[in-house]
């Protein structure tokens, strides 16, 4: 028999982390149910590493997996394809970076994406609600991709201090969500920023530098970089150096 799963009262303390079920346990990671989505309560579990993921009809369920996946943004890796793309797209006018002005945009498109593999979204109304609270708080943004005026890809991540957690993206057109994740490495890179958290393994983010580190290394990192002040969560064109060649104009 599994563990008894901790059911939560709203705004009661989460388990450690530690207490998530592991690897024999039928869903390996989980850590709670119940509780709440409002302000206070996601930022205690983004504290201590723990985040919501749930669907439709399902309670809250509370996960803190082992290992975690983890985007170190000093290995952030660009393929030749998305190189190119990226100096196209600061060359030109049309194309713009622009972090939080339009982040229930985000979070909507997001929510409606299809994903292979999934029926449905995890990202459910009330998670909307819930982070676009969380965002008009200062503790969640998102990083857009622009072009000709339109929103055509973008993410949005929690940030507690100088720990940053990754949530999902979407692109109406392609590489546009590659972009903006190009962005936020920038971002990160130029304010000091060590890693990105991704929550779960995928193939795609290990393509592009992510890879799983032990949930203790995790929970350290967050504790220490959590405490650091904020950033300003702005995009200048010029963050583009931290991973493409300088810009020249010609002569």
């Amino acid at each position: 028999m599994p563990p008894q799963l901790p059911w939560l009262e709203p705004h009661a303390p989460f388990p450690a982390p530690t207490l998530a079920w592991g690897e024999g346990d039928p869903a390996p990671g989980l850590l709670a149910a119940g509780g709440a989505l409002d302000v206070a309560s996601l930022c205690a579990a983004y504290a201590q590493g723990t985040f919501p993921w749930y669907g439709p009809g399902q309670p809250i369920l509370w996960w803190a997996p082992d290992p975690r996946m983890v985007l170190p943004v000093a290995e952030f890796r660009l393929r030749r394809s998305l190189r190119k793309k990226l100096q196209a797209f600061r060359r030109q006018a049309r194309c713009e970076i622009r972090i939080d002005s339009a982040f229930r945009d985000v979070i909507t498109a997001c929510s409606t994406k299809e994903r292979e593999g999934q029926a449905g979204t995890w990202i459910v109304p009330e998670m909307v609600d819930a982070y676009t609270d969380l965002h008009l708080a200062g503790h969640a943004h998102s990083v857009e991709t622009w072009v000709n005026g339109q929103l055509v890809g973008g993410l949005y991540c929690v940030a507690l201090g100088r720990a940053v957690f990754g949530e999902s993206m979407f692109a109406h057109e392609t590489d546009a969500s590659k972009i903006a994740l190009s962005a936020l490495a920038c971002l990160c890179r130029r304010h000091g920023i060590t890693l990105i958290d991704c929550q779960q393994n995928t193939q795609h983010l290990a393509s592009l530098g992510g890879r799983e580190i032990p949930r203790a290394d995790f929970l350290r990192h967050v504790d220490s970089a959590r405490q650091q002040p904020p950033v300003t969560w702005q995009f200048e064109p010029v963050y583009w150096n931290e991973l493409l060649p300088p810009k020249t104009d010609p002569a």
